[in-house]
């Protein structure tokens, strides 16, 4: 764990973004838990392709994309039991710090690991970030 002052520039980089952030596992729940929608879920890190490329990338998607409905985040090595809970809704998908998920209705439809995050620059993760979110968080048009 580092020093709390560290971090808060790495919070805040989601959070002035509009993405609420889950400290406990309590939140977690109360965020996850069978809600209706869709819902983005950036694990966030300290690391250096958390800051160089993933963070930078959401706030691009963000900007030209279809939204979900709530976004949320939890701080990996920092807030750990809300980071193991957050994972818990992520359908046995292996650890993985940085790394964005979607789920609908609780359920996960699209998972953005770290290995699909390390090697690329934010333009790159920011394009199939947006293509996921246009995809899976689009609202259906009422019929006629």
């Amino acid at each position: 764990m580092y020093p709390e002052i560290m971090v808060i520039p790495m919070r805040e980089e989601l959070t002035r973004l509009g993405i609420e952030e889950l400290r406990t596992p309590e939140a977690v729940d109360r965020a996850l838990n069978g809600q209706p929608g869709t819902a983005l879920v950036v694990v966030n890190s300290i690391c250096g392709c958390a800051a160089g490329r993933m963070r930078p990338a959401v706030r691009v998607a963000l900007q030209n994309a279809t939204h979900p409905d709530k976004a949320f985040s939890v701080f990996a090595g920092q807030d750990t039991e809300a980071t193991e809970r957050a994972r818990g809704y992520f359908g046995g998908q292996p650890p993985s710090s940085p790394s964005i998920a979607i789920l609908r209705d609780g359920q996960l439809v699209y998972m953005m690991p770290r290995r699909d995050i390390e090697s690329r620059e934010a333009p790159a993760i920011a394009a199939d970030l947006k293509a996921a979110l246009d995809k899976f968080c689009a609202k259906p048009v009422p019929a006629l």
